[in-house]
């Protein structure tokens, strides 16, 4: 994103999970040389590294507030809860392949950011109808389910109580932050940033039959050093109903009422280290005609990996092992680990079809074809007997895609790590048509 033609700037944006925190110990900073507190809030403080350009410390507190402040509290320990699931969280989103503004986790109550300067919206998407929507929206049902995704934008101006603005009046606005224009194009990557966000982290969650019922995500522009794609932040403001939202619904604050708000703080963070942790192995088994194939299967294997998929390499012909080839088969069915097979095999195409024709799991052809038969060898591929499932894809690249759509649907981490990509791509995109119209003026 540039503010001038030829200067790619990326937005950066921050996820700060709403139960942020905070409590200054400074013997937990004795590695770190602290300098300046450059900013406070509600929940945190933040404080330059001096010898760290770029970087700060982002330090929890253990305040508790609700209401935009109205209400607030010190729950004790509560600083080390949110930066747990805070770090967690974007970890899920780093991992996913969404680059953001954390770099590390330092100590329990606090980790190391990018230095950045806020862009004074409020993302906020909901899944479930609740809190302030039911109240700016008499008739709605507590629990309405919103599919798609409910996108809301809130001007931050605590004198103000955050008032909601509507697209254009974001684009109207002008906003400079660190010399970027907010205009349409970074408008529409932090609406659609929000929605792939909040979707990574629903399907994390769900893993653990939670629902996440809204999100507050913030974006923020680089001070120091630009990156090139989107980092985001995001925020939690409810991550299920038992989580934020019971402090804030209190009719009075007792100390069993902190007590169980507290429970409910701690059950989120000891439970989101589970959100990075693969809930079903799965593989890819790539069975190649010969080892003439072996370039092509690499590459289906490198792009396996960037799914987190692992990969493995047999070779074995249709044509004159298929005693061996169907042994190879029963091995990987046997041991009941979610598998894909892909068939390689140029020329007349046996593998395909002898797999197809006897395995109930997925079969890919990715055929490794060549210049001069290509077209001719291609349909030895296409043309399959009646009662056979098996698909084709040309592209080594696409074929690891399909494979981790199929496995993805039992493993939330490579899902995840599909929607992040679709994410980027589009992004990309986005930047590149940018850029294109800024030349062309």
């Amino acid at each position: 994103m540039a503010s001038t033609p030829g200067t790619a700037r990326a937005l950066i944006c921050t996820l700060e999970l709403q139960l942020d925190v905070h409590v200054l110990i400074l013997s937990l900073f004795s590695e770190l040389k602290i300098g300046q507190k450059l900013n406070e809030g509600k929940t945190k403080q933040i404080f330059e590294l001096v010898d760290q350009p770029g970087l700060v410390l982002v330090q929890s507190k253990d305040q508790i507030t609700a209401g935009n402040a109205v209400r607030k509290d010190q729950m004790e320990g509560k600083a080390a809860i949110a930066n747990k699931t805070t770090s967690c969280v974007f970890q899920l989103l780093q991992e996913s392949g969404i680059k953001t503004a954390f770099v590390k986790q330092h100590s329990d109550t606090a980790f190391i950011a990018a230095h950045c300067e806020m862009i004074p919206i409020e993302w906020v998407c909901r899944r479930v109808a609740t809190g302030s929507f039911l109240k700016r929206n008499p008739g709605v049902k507590e629990g309405y389910r919103f599919s798609p995704l409910k996108m809301e934008m809130f001007f931050k101006d605590d004198a103000n109580n955050d008032p909601q603005w509507s697209e254009e009046q974001l684009l109207e606005a002008k906003l400079c932050v660190a010399g970027l224009t907010i205009g349409q194009c970074e408008v529409d990557i932090m609406s659609r940033s929000t929605v792939a966000i909040f979707e990574i982290v629903e399907k994390a969650w769900a893993t653990q039959n939670c629902t996440l019922v809204d999100m507050k995500v913030r974006f923020m522009e680089a001070l120091a050093s630009w990156r090139s794609e989107p980092a985001k932040r995001q925020t939690g403001d409810g991550l299920t109903l038992i989580y934020f939202h019971v402090y804030r619904e209190l009719k009075e604050v007792t100390p069993e009422a902190m007590q169980m708000v507290k429970r409910n703080f701690e059950w989120v963070s000891e439970r989101v280290r589970l959100l990075l942790e693969p809930q079903a192995s799965s593989r890819v088994v790539l069975l190649m005609g010969s080892t003439s194939d072996v370039a092509h299967c690499e590459k289906i294997r490198k792009a396996c990996a960037s799914y987190g998929l692992p990969c493995v390499l047999r070779v074995t012909s249709a044509h004159k092992g298929p005693d061996e080839t169907l042994r190879i088969k029963a091995e990987y069915e046997g041991d009941g680990i979610p598998t894909v097979f892909v068939a390689v095999a140029g020329r007349s195409n046996g593998l395909s079809p002898v797999m197809s024709g006897n395995t109930a799991y997925p079969v890919i052809s990715c055929p490794p074809l060549t210049p001069d038969w290509g077209p001719q060898d291609v349909w030895s591929s296409l043309r399959m007997p009646s009662g056979l499932g098996c698909s084709t894809v040309l592209s080594p690249e696409a074929c690891a895609q399909f494979a981790a759509q199929i496995l993805g649907l039992r493993d939330h981490l490579v899902w995840c790590k599909l929607r992040a990509s679709m994410l980027n791509t589009w992004v990309s995109l986005k930047l590149a048509d940018k850029k294109l119209q800024a030349c062309s003026l």
